[in-house]
């Protein structure tokens, strides 16, 4: 219908259309935020050492997979894993800080995936002091109300040591956890740098 003007009149429809619209906008804004604070979260949890915070993090049947060391299936198995990590001690130095998100959220509002980049720096006073970065494919999940990562991947693209630069090579990969089995072999096979390594990208545009 027109008013006598000739604009045209909104219906009812159309405003509910609107709001359906807005409120999806914004769930999805507030989701990104949470997704983005709950990697944020991670991070500052692993800089410290607090292990168990960092695993309750993940899923129920949520998955670790770092470097070439394989996938490690389950809540349970992700902590174990990151207890078998050095202790956070005095002159130890973690930095795992968690950069340049690219997080995508599926239209069910229930299942996302991102990709971020991990500036590594780590070390003790008197051993040894590394450099590192890494490129993360993550997923997550919503469960019991919250979002949790369902899948955490990181590739790393180098590791050198801090006074001989990435320049003069890179640290070899380790391929194994002491002590601890892989519940699946690592996803694909890749060296770091000086190797040429792409991490296979969760979207194609953005």
């Amino acid at each position: 219908m027109h008013r006598g003007g000739g604009e045209a009149k909104t219906t009812t429809k159309e405003l509910s259309e609107r709001i359906d619209a807005l409120e999806a906008k914004a769930r999805k804004a507030e989701d990104w935020v949470d997704i983005a604070n709950l990697q944020a979260a991670y991070g500052y949890y692993v800089d410290k050492g607090l292990w168990d915070k960092a695993a309750d993090l993940f899923a129920r049947d949520g998955t670790l997979e770092i470097a070439r060391r394989g996938v490690h299936v389950g809540q349970e198995r992700v902590r174990q894993y990151l207890h078998e990590l050095p202790k956070y001690e005095d002159g130890a130095v973690f930095n795992p800080m968690q950069l340049q998100p690219v997080i995508h959220i599926d239209p069910d509002g229930k299942h996302a995936k991102a990709r971020w980049r991990t500036l590594i720096m780590i070390g003790w006073v008197g051993k040894e002091g590394r450099w590192g970065e890494a490129t993360y494919e993550n997923t997550y999940v919503r469960e019991n109300g919250k979002w949790r990562i369902a899948s955490l991947h990181g590739i790393i693209n180098f590791y050198c040591e801090y006074d001989e630069g990435w320049h003069r090579g890179g640290v070899a990969l380790l391929r194994s956890t002491k002590g601890l089995e892989p519940d699946r072999p690592q996803t694909f096979e890749y060296e770091a740098h000086p190797k040429a390594v792409i991490a296979p990208f969760h979207y194609d545009e953005v």
